[in-house]
């Protein structure tokens, strides 16, 4: 299979868009998380006998976390942009995998399906997040948007190792030079 150079250049843009939201997303949870560092303010300044409340801990845990969020807001527009990109490319060249001649191969075409329902949606629920309250959105239909936003990442999570060992194991076996072909499209 020959990749043209369009869907290249969108699946490195593609892979980078995604690894920057996968890294903001587990900087969120893990160590830019304001439940943890807003506790371990109040703790620690209780070390030095200095009282903050729990509402000032979390405004401050929020404010330190706030840039590396509007990283995953820029990288979340790119990503957009891309998803944009591909339906262009999709016009212009159709589907790009149409192998059906395995069982394998059938499972795989179906992962990339539902690649592209997720992509779809974490777009459009991400561009919901952002912007839902300016257009009237309430907090409550937004609270639900966010859990099955953030519920989706983890399809991610998932997708990008197996995507990886998917590649490396097709390297391997039969379809070598994979990897070339999608870095210069021979």
């Amino acid at each position: 299979m020959k990749y043209s150079a369009l869907l290249r250049v969108w699946h490195w843009l593609n892979a980078l868009a995604i690894f920057g939201l996968l890294g903001t997303f587990f900087l969120r949870k893990t160590f830019l998380s304001w439940r943890t560092n807003s506790e371990l303010m109040v703790q620690k300044f209780a070390e030095y006998d200095i009282q903050i409340t729990t509402e000032m801990a979390k405004t401050v845990a929020k404010a330190i976390r706030a840039p590396m969020w509007e990283w995953h807001i820029i990288f979340g527009y790119f990503f957009l942009s891309l998803i944009i990109f591909r339906i262009y490319i999709f016009i212009k060249e159709g589907v790009s995998y149409k192998d059906n001649s395995s069982l394998h191969k059938k499972a795989v075409g179906v992962l990339y399906s539902i690649f592209y329902l997720v992509v779809i949606f974490m777009g459009l629920s991400g561009v919901f997040l952002h912007l839902g309250a300016d257009f009237g959105v309430s907090k409550d239909s937004l609270k639900e948007i966010k859990e099955l936003h953030e519920l989706s990442a983890w399809f991610f999570v998932v997708f990008v190792p197996l995507h990886i060992a998917g590649v490396v194991m097709a390297e391997l076996s039969s379809e070598k030079g994979i990897v070339s072909r999608m870095i210069s499209g021979k």
